[in-house]
């Protein structure tokens, strides 16, 4: 195995002295990116208009050791690129502009490291071109902010994680050095702008976490390279890692490695925008994904306990499923979810007693339903071959996977594996107990949506999932990708009267807050949380989320402030979707319909009723014409919301 250091740790007095430096500007010039290359290593520094954004250093790989000499730049490539991509699934947009200017320097070693930089921030990725494969000791990169700059980030005591602590919000040097920090993190600058870290295109290698120093700098780092992992009768706490190896990652000698991105925002609509993300994964090489079908999830877990007036037990059997299905059909959902439950946790190809899957299946399928089903991750990878085979021959259409709750480099390889096999087959997927998207949805569109974030299922447990979280959400975690958020829950309870019940959960927020969720926290493989029987007795608000999209044309955040209030429309035709939350704030709110093409409209609204402030299961239902450009005026409650459905009135 060739062994060498790629940057740039080397003793001083065995480094030539030199310095190297390169400027990139973004298309719009408004962002400047200085990169040096000397003998203290890689540095950059990114600079908008007078302002110094951030700086980094230590760029850099650590494999072993060589010689000075081959860490001089001995060639140098730029490119500019302005294309427009089509996503598979209309997530956000119709198309994605991808504009950037390129920078590549490569060294003499087998090195290269290319920046990139668009008008909303800056990535850089390492690539190398060895013979041999490479053992990466560590990764190493330093982030200098301002000192009271701000972030917002969640933390954690290890690498073990489901991804799915509370954001906690700190000045930078408060940082406990202690802590490790799992990405998206959004800094907060004292000027008001914006940087979000993270990363794209992350296979076949562990994820990028931070930690803080005490001070205005944080530092890179990564879960090693597991050496051991737990075995217990507990599955789902089965396959986590036990002892660690000395390295993080063993790769092929010629490879790409992920995108390290600083995203820039002025406002908050610069973080909604953003499409860096995608635009940075790998592009996909299926080459038939008309099977693709986005749409709407409804799943058994809670439901199948909440079900009544019916003449059947409910539980997990072939009746309730069927009940299910049928309130799909009627209300055009696609999709019906077994959860939890469905088969012993140990095995995936026998399905618990008085549930006949071929049955369900092909009563499913005769009623246009596709059919999904839950699994551990570590019972699918002992079952993989034959669990697969199984789910084909029974018609399933869909794996939800959980527990997985790690992002080492077996486990990012554990997703692509998994993502690629559903392909095969022909199958959507779903990760939960997941780490942040990264770009895999690019790579393989059959992967609609990810957990990686307080949803819904904590309201059974804790206060964690509440209307602040809700104005988290869309500017952080929604950044790197889709949503499993489980939103328009029709139980709903405000600050005062909210309470946890596991098997029966209600929402922090109003009935107009839970609706609007649908429309703000994008998936396009959006879950509902109820009974169907819940569904059937709010037809009115059942009725009006059966209208709402799951792909979309065109998304603009209209107006918000984080962790505040949001106000976020979506298009899909001619057709627009308002959703609007707030905090535990009341709220009056005036909306322009600027936005709109010029003309006469019909819209819907569900609003805040007048005694939502006590009652959150109060609602208002109107209709009434508009013309383009009209102000409205909306009234939120405490935790409260607000959702339209505007149509032009000629359709």
């Amino acid at each position: 195995m060739k062994r060498f250091l790629i940057l740039f740790l080397l003793p001083f007095f065995c480094v030539a002295v030199y310095a190297q430096q390169y400027t990139l500007n973004s298309p719009d010039k408004k962002l400047v990116v200085e990169i040096e290359n000397n003998q203290q290593g890689i540095s950059v520094k990114m600079t908008k208009g007078t302002d110094q954004v951030l700086s980094l250093s230590d760029l850099g790989m650590i494999t072993g050791q060589t010689k000075a000499e081959s860490l001089k730049v001995k060639k140098t490539k730029r490119n500019t690129v302005n294309e427009e991509i089509t996503p598979v699934v209309r997530e956000k947009s119709k198309t994605y502009r991808n504009e950037y200017n390129e920078l590549i320097l490569t060294f003499k070693s087998d090195l290269s490291l290319t920046f990139r930089l668009f008008n909303e921030g800056m990535a850089y990725r390492f690539s190398t071109a060895a013979k041999d494969s490479l053992t990466i000791t560590r990764e190493t990169l330093n982030i200098q902010l301002h000192e009271s700059d701000s972030i917002r980030f969640q933390s954690e005591k290890s690498f073990n994680s489901a991804y799915e602590q509370p954001y906690e919000f700190k000045k930078l040097g408060d940082l406990n050095p202690d802590r490790l920090c799992n990405l998206p993190l959004l800094v907060e600058k004292q000027n008001g702008k914006f940087v979000m870290i993270t990363e794209s295109d992350l296979y076949n290698y562990p994820g990028l976490w931070v930690k803080g120093t005490g001070v205005s700098q944080i530092s890179a780092t990564n879960p090693r390279y597991p050496k051991t992992l737990i075995t217990t009768k507990n599955r789902y706490a089965s396959g986590q890692v036990g002892e660690t190896c000395d390295y993080i990652a063993r790769v092929a000698g010629t490879r790409n490695y992920p995108w390290r991105i600083f995203a820039v925002a002025d406002q908050e609509d610069g973080l909604i925008n953003n499409n860096m993300v995608y635009l940075l994964a790998s592009p996909t090489e299926l080459k038939d994904v008309s099977w693709i079908r986005p749409g709407v999830v409804m799943f058994d877990w809670w439901g199948k306990n909440n079900i009544y007036g019916v003449n059947f037990k409910a539980g997990v059997n072939t009746e309730t499923a069927k009940y299910f299905i049928d309130f799909c059909a009627e209300k055009g959902f696609r999709y019906f979810l077994f959860d939890d439950g469905w088969s012993p946790k140990d095995d995936l190809l026998h399905p618990v007693a008085g549930l006949n899957m071929e049955e369900v299946t092909a009563y499913a399928k005769s009623k246009g339903i596709d059919v999904m089903v839950w699994v551990i991750w570590n019972t699918l990878r002992d079952q993989w071959q034959e669990a697969f085979d199984q789910f084909e021959r029974w018609g399933i259409k869909g794996i939800k996977t959980d527990f997985m709750n790690r992002d080492d480099q077996l486990m990012v390889e554990f997703y692509e594996a998994l993502a690629a096999k559903a392909a095969e087959k022909k199958m959507i997927v779903n990760f939960h107990g997941a780490y942040k998207p990264c770009g895999l949805s690019r790579k393989y569109p059959n992967v609609l949506t990810r957990e990686a974030l307080i949803e819904f299922e904590q309201s059974g447990v804790s206060n964690n999932d509440n209307p602040e979280h809700h104005n988290l959400l869309p500017y952080i975690r929604m950044f790197t990708g889709a949503m499993d958020y489980i939103p328009a829950t029709m139980r709903n309870g405000n600050k005062n009267n909210f309470r946890h019940f596991w098997d029966y959960p209600m929402g922090w927020g109003t009935r107009a807050h839970a609706m609007a969720l649908f429309v703000i926290l994008n998936s396009p493989m959006t879950m509902l949380p109820g009974s169907p029987s819940d569904y059937y007795r709010e037809k009115e608000c059942t009725d009006f989320l059966a209208k709402i999209p799951v792909e979309w044309d065109e998304t603009k955040l209209l107006m918000g402030r984080i962790s505040k209030y949001t106000v976020l429309a979506r298009r899909s035709g001619d057709e627009w979707h308002i959703g609007a939350i707030t905090n535990d704030d009341r709220r009056t709110l005036e909306l322009s319909t600027g936005f709109l093409k010029p003309g006469k409209y019909q819209v819907e609204i569900i609003e805040d009723g007048i005694n939502a402030g006590t009652a959150a299961t109060d609602y208002k239902l109107s209709r009434r014409e508009l013309n383009a450009g009209e102000t409205l005026k909306l009234t939120l409650a405490a935790g409260g919301g607000w959702l339209a459905r505007i149509t032009p009135q000629n359709k």
